[in-house]
Order: structure tokens, then C-alpha cells, then sequence
């Protein structure tokens, strides 16, 4: 039986990659209708991406070839879907962050909250997460969970070093009082318990489980509050753009944030709630430090902290610059179209209907000031410089080049984006999204918060096996036909499932955090079932008190919108 499974999985890619085409061609040689045409490929790359047999830019690549070749949209067509306004933002936001990864201004933010919330277990804890789910908003997933995790594992080591060296002494000082007493008559000695030490033991394993659980939790968890903190939430823009031209811009960076943030900072309190109940007990006394050991290892964590940081050096010229163009970017996305006030786009970009800049115009230009904007600080004393200083060049090297910019940013998320839009307008023209709106008329009789709650399930559910992009260029076209078909606002559906997309909480290979914090062998994969399964639920809980409180107010989800009217989309 085992030689005949590992005979299958041999020749499992060769079989999904050539057979399942084959497997599919009945349809559209049995209807060859145009949006069948369309559902093919779909169903195509849905299966190679699930299950990566080809890589997922590649896959992402297919409508470039299969479009023109089933006749459902000519090469000029789809291949402009592959660098939208979408695409630039998402690029930006992703040069901006390989800038401050690159001077280390991430890990001195890290450093200085942790030493600034305290080294108690629980206060760590929320450290941690905190710090990681900030990070997180502006810069990717895994690369903060590379750069927390060891400071965490560094952390633990030196707490567990510290404990043992203090068991140690209080062993010695055991001994000692034990020669007192057999001095003194009438005097009892009591041994220490031996399931008391396992006891101590298995409170260290657990703290290690929470501590690394937490940093992967929190970084999934923090991306979600911006709209380039995460693919999907790009995904969303890119196929509001493309789904509903009219919807100009309902989602903007302000009004995602204003959604999203405050959903973040529910789930990161209740999954930090969680944590501790799971592994290290409601008991205050344990967590926020009592007792010798206790101070030890709150000394032991702090001065880790204070040795990381020293590492760092004094704040540098290059670390200055990087935070001030970091700066520069938030506040012009917030204030470029804030909606409760004019925003600077309203001064001269804005005639009628059209507005020039959007969100890619300031990530475009934050990232070309990274090009330009010095490292060094330029030297102006010609008279007192040395021989090497004047044969120098006068402008120092710039905050980023294009060799590490070249090597930093993940290309292949472009692609993927790129791949998704084009499914959409390949669905919008082949006339699939009208066919599937129209089989999902019956959902009319079912309550819109039903609705929303079983694909928020649908989608958390799916996305723990699949890329989270995947994911939601598969199902946000489907969502937005289906809203349109029932008279629903299509941000009432499509809110959910973007967010419900980044929570892969359950398996060490749904998302690359997981992974990362699987690696270091504190975990097995049965605690991150069971503790990712009541995160998929608080997750998915979250998300729908948000959309049924302050995001009906702020994208107005009572009221079907014009922009989603069939009558208003060109096709």
C-alpha cells in the first residue's frame, strides 16, 4: 500500500499538469459558448493553483495565452490588465518597505516598543504583538516574521538559560539548609516534588508555544488594516476598479483603514486573550511576574532587549531618512482624499469626475524619492577633506538602488495580481459573471448576514490550502456577481472575504509566517490546528461585527450603490 501511494505521488504533478486540460475539454467542446470558454481557464488555474504544480506567477500568466487563443479577449486587452494603477501601489508600498528593511529602521521600532512595554510574560506577549502586527501594515508578513522571530527565540533562550541557573542555586541552597538540619535535632527537611519540576517544564513549553504563535498570528492579523499590507486587500482595489468602473474611490487607503484598523486591534486583543488562556492559564500571578524566578527572567528577557538594541548603534543618517519618506507616505495617502474633508487632491488634481493622482501616484513618487534622497550626509568641507574623501563623489550612494530593490520585491506577486485582473475582465466580457449572477438568484430569500458569514467561513476555510491572492482573485468576481444579482452591495460580501483571506491560521503551510515559526521546533502541527481553528472563528467574528457596525456607515453597505448597477458597467 505504501509503495503504491508513493507510486502516486510520483507522478502526481505530471498527471495534474497534463490530464486535468484533457479532463475539462468535454466542456467546451459540449458548449462552446464563449463565458464557457472563460470558465475553463478559470477551473484550469484554479487547479494549478491549489495545487502548485507550476508556479503561481506562472499560472498567473495563462489568460495571456489562452484569452486570445478561446477567442474571449484579444492580446492588447489582456495583457494591459498586467500593470493597472493597482499594481504600482502594491509595487511602491513594496520598495518603500525593502528601504526600511534594509537600514534595519524596523528592528529599532521592534526594539524600542518591546523595552519601552516591559519583559513580564504577558506584557512581552502583547509586545510582540503588537510590534509585529504594526510592522506588518506597511511592510510584508515574512519578512517581519524572519526579523521577529529570533529576537523572540533569542529572548526564551536566555529566560530558560536564566531559569535553569536560579534552579540551580536554589538547589545549592537546598543542600546547605539540609547540613543545617542534620545538626539540629527535631528538624524535617522537604524535598521538593518531582512533578512539580515537569510541571515547571511543560509552563516552559507552553510559554515557548505562545510566544512563537503569537509573533505568526499577529503578522497575518496586522496586514489586514491597510490596503497594501496584505495581497488581498490589492486584489480588492484591483477588482473594484475593473468590476465597477463607477465606484471611482470608495476604497481608498483613509477608508479601508478606517474599516480595517479598529477590526485589527479586536482580533490582536481577543487572539492575545486566547493565547494565554490556551497556554499559559488566566493566572495573573504567572503572568505579569511574581516570585524570584519570575524577576530573573524578566531581567534575563530585558537585558536581551537592551543588548539587541545596542547592537543597532546610535540612530543613523540613513535611518532618519528612511522614517521621514515613511512618514511622508502615510500622511499623503491619508490626506490625499480623506472623505469627511477635502483632501490635496481637490487643489489641482481634481476636474469633474476625474481625479489625476490616486494612492499609486504617492507610493510611485515616495519610492522614486528612496532613488534619490542620500544615506550619508553630503560633505561640504572641501578644505579640510582627505585624499580618498575628495576623490569621493559629492553625492553620497542613495537610500536604495536598483541591485537590491531587484532582489527584495516579489516580482511574482505582480504577476499574480495582474493574472487575477484579467480573470476578471475575461469573466466581465465573456458574459460568465451575468450567467453566474443569474444562477444565484435564489440566494434572495436568504438573510444578507447569513450570506456574508457563510462565505466568510467559505473563504477562511479555503484559504488555509490555497495563496491567499489565489483565493480572492478566484472568489471576489463570483461574490460581485452574485451581490449584483440579489441587490446587494457588493462591499457587503466583498469586505468579509478579502479579510476572511489572510486567516490561515491552522497549518504550518497556509501562509509563510507559519512556516517560519514552525521551523524552530517549539510547535507540533496538532497545537496549530488546535489553536488556528478558534482563530479562524474569532477572525471570521471580528470581520462580521465590523461590517454590521462602523463599516455600514463608512462605505454606506444599507444601500445598493449605482456604481454596482448592471446598466452602469460597460461591457
Amino acid at each position: 500500500m505504501a509503495s503504491a501511494l508513493s507510486y502516486v505521488s510520483k507522478f502526481k504533478s505530471f498527471v495534474i499538469l497534463f490530464v486535468t486540460p484533457l479532463l475539462l475539454l468535454p466542456l467546451i467542446i459540449l458548449m462552446p459558448a464563449k463565458f464557457v470558454r472563460c470558465a475553463y481557464v478559470i477551473i484550469l488555474m484554479a487547479i494549478y493553483w491549489c495545487t502548485e504544480v507550476i508556479p503561481l506567477a506562472v499560472t498567473s500568466l495563462m489568460p495571456a495565452l489562452l484569452f486570445p487563443l478561446f477567442k474571449i479577449l484579444d492580446s492588447k486587452q489582456v495583457c494591459v490588465q498586467y500593470m493597472k494603477d493597482t499594481n504600482m501601489l502594491f509595487l511602491g508600498g513594496l520598495m518603500v518597505a525593502v528601504a526600511v528593511e534594509r537600514w534595519n529602521l524596523h528592528k529599532r521600532i521592534a526594539l524600542r516598543t518591546l523595552l519601552w512595554v516591559g519583559a513580564k510574560p504577558a506584557q512581552l506577549m502583547l509586545g510582540f504583538m503588537g510590534v509585529t502586527a504594526f510592522l506588518s501594515m506597511w511592510i510584508s508578513n515574512t519578512a517581519t516574521t524572519a526579523m521577529m522571530v529570533p529576537i523572540v527565540e533569542a529572548v526564551l533562550q536566555q529566560m530558560e538559560a536564566t531559569s535553569t541557573a536560579t534552579e540551580a542555586g536554589m538547589g545549592a541552597l537546598e543542600l546547605a539548609d539540609k547540613g543545617k538540619a542534620t545538626e539540629l535535632p527535631g528538624s524535617q527537611v522537604i524535598f521538593e516534588d518531582p512533578a512539580m519540576g515537569q510541571r515547571e517544564d511543560c509552563d516552559r513549553k507552553s510559554m515557548c508555544k505562545a510566544m512563537t504563535l503569537c509573533v505568526c498570528y499577529a503578522a497575518s492579523i496586522g496586514g489586514t488594516a491597510t490596503l497594501t499590507g496584505t495581497g488581498p486587500n490589492v486584489v480588492l482595489l484591483g477588482q473594484m476598479h475593473e468590476l465597477f468602473p463607477d465606484s471611482k474611490d470608495t476604497v481608498n487607503f483613509a477608508s479601508w483603514f478606517g474599516f480595517a484598523f479598529p477590526n485589527m486591534v479586536i482580533m490582536l486583543l481577543l487572539a492575545w486573550v486566547w493565547l494565554q488562556c490556551v497556554y499559559m492559564g488566566l493566572n495573573f500571578k504567572k503572568s505579569w511576574g511574581c516570585g524570584l524566578e519570575r524577576k530573573s527572567n524578566e531581567k534575563a528577557a530585558y537585558e536581551v532587549l537592551q543588548e539587541e538594541y545596542r547592537k543597532l548603534g546610535p540612530f543613523s543618517f540613513a535611518e532618519v531618512n528612511v522614517l521621514l519618506c515613511f512618514l511622508l507616505l502615510v500622511s499623503l495617502w491619508f490626506s490625499r482624499d480623506p472623505g469627511f474633508m477635502p483632501g490635496w487632491l481637490s487643489v489641482t488634481w481634481a476636474e469633474g469626475e476625474t481625479k489625476y493622482a490616486s494612492d499609486a501616484t504617492v507610493a510611485i513618487f515616495v519610492a522614486m524619492l528612496l532613488f534619490i534622497v542620500p544615506s550619508q550626509k553630503p560633505k561640504f568641507n572641501f578644505c579640510s577633506q582627505t585624499e580618498e574623501e575628495r576623490k569621493a563623489p559629492f553625492y553620497p550612494p542613495a537610500l536604495l538602488d536598483w541591485k537590491v530593490t531587484q532582489e527584495k520585491v516579489p516580482w511574482g506577486i505582480v504577476l499574480l495580481l495582474g493574472g487575477g485582473f484579467a480573470l476578471a475582465k475575461g469573466c466581465e466580457v465573456s458574459g460568465l459573471s451575468e450567467w453566474m449572477g443569474k444562477q444565484m438568484e435564489p440566494l434572495h430569500a436568504v438573510p444578507p448576514a447569513a450570506i456574508t458569514l457563510i462565505l466568510s467561513l467559505l473563504v477562511a476555510v479555503f484559504t488555509e490550502c490555497t495563496s491567499n491572492v489565489a483565493t480572492t482573485t478566484l472568489f471576489l468576481p463570483i461574490f460581485a456577481s452574485m451581490s449584483r444579482s440579489i441587490g446587494l452591495n457588493p462591499l457587503y460580501v466583498m469586505l468579509p472575504c478579502t479579510l476572511s483571506a489572510s486567516f490561515a491560521f491552522m497549518l504550518p503551510v497556509a501562509t509563510p509566517p507559519n512556516a517560519i515559526v514552525f521551523a524552530y521546533g517549539h510547535l507540533k502541527v496538532s497545537d496549530m490546528v488546535k489553536t488556528g481553528l478558534m482563530m479562524n472563528i474569532i477572525g471570521v467574528f471580528c470581520v462580521f461585527l465590523a461590517v454590521n457596525t462602523w463599516g455600514r456607515v463608512i462605505f454606506n453597505l444599507d444601500h445598493f450603490p449605482d456604481w454596482a448597477n448592471v446598466t452602469h458597467i460597460e461591457t
